[in-house]
């Protein structure tokens, strides 16, 4: 099942996947991420292992081709899985095994790669990175934009279900981290969800705690002055 883009960003480090399948809640076991260290989506038969290991493996210096492998030597069930990672090089691999559902295959290109299985045929995976190489406001609307190119492409063959993207940059845990489990049209509804988020991140990011300030926002003056300012009669317990 599936198909998925894992997307990194020179210029703001910025490390993303987006992914959709006719299959219930995709987000929860095909993509993975990791600050500074890469992105993978495992997919086909997954693997949830498969992830946190090709991650490790980046992290420890592997390249993306010994870091699949690495991950892949122990799985008896290595030519069920399609995978594929990016890492902070910009370097990708993919491995497609050679029992998965056609059409399967990629298409990749520096800081990106394409990968997918039971399309309907080479021209998803084709149109998804040609949107995304056309570029865009940032790392989640090219990804944004170049899953729905692939969709109109053909897509999963079987039908659609479910969709996600996850960013990260600088923390130890996703920037967005969307999930559509159950819709008639996963992308679009992904893409309602983006725009929501791209309206209430921004503010959240002032008062979160980060690595950069541990604590984050904690005058309960000043947040209450924010709350007063939206109309909401909220106060802090004392």
């Amino acid at each position: 099942m599936t198909w998925s883009i894992v997307a990194h960003d020179p210029a703001s480090g910025a490390f993303g996947v987006a992914v959709a399948t006719c299959a219930f809640a995709v987000g929860a076991s095909c993509p993975f991420l990791r600050s500074g260290v890469g992105a993978v989506s495992t997919q086909s038969m997954t693997n949830r292992y498969l992830g946190p290991a090709i991650l490790d493996a980046l992290e420890a210096g592997l390249t993306p081709a010994e870091a699949i492998e690495k991950a892949l030597a122990a799985d008896g069930g290595r030519h069920l899985r399609q995978v594929h990672c990016v890492d902070a090089q910009g370097r990708t691999a993919v491995w497609t095994g050679r029992n998965c559902v056609e059409w399967c295959g990629e298409a990749t290109a520096p800081h990106v790669s394409v990968a997918g299985n039971m399309l309907a045929g080479p021209d998803v995976v084709a149109a998804t990175l040609q949107t995304y190489e056309a570029g865009g406001e940032d790392l989640a609307g090219r990804m944004m934009a170049a899953m729905a190119a692939g969709e109109a492409a053909g897509g999963d063959r079987r039908g659609r279900q479910s969709a996600a993207m996850l960013v990260t940059t600088t923390e130890d845990f996703p920037d967005l981290n969307l999930r559509v489990d159950d819709h008639a049209d996963p992308l679009a509804e992904l893409d309602r969800l983006l725009g929501i988020w791209r309206q209430t991140s921004p503010p959240r990011r002032g008062w979160a705690p980060s690595k950069a300030n541990p604590s984050g926002a904690a005058d309960m003056e000043a947040i209450e002055a924010g709350w007063k300012a939206q109309g909401l009669d909220l106060r802090f317990r004392r």
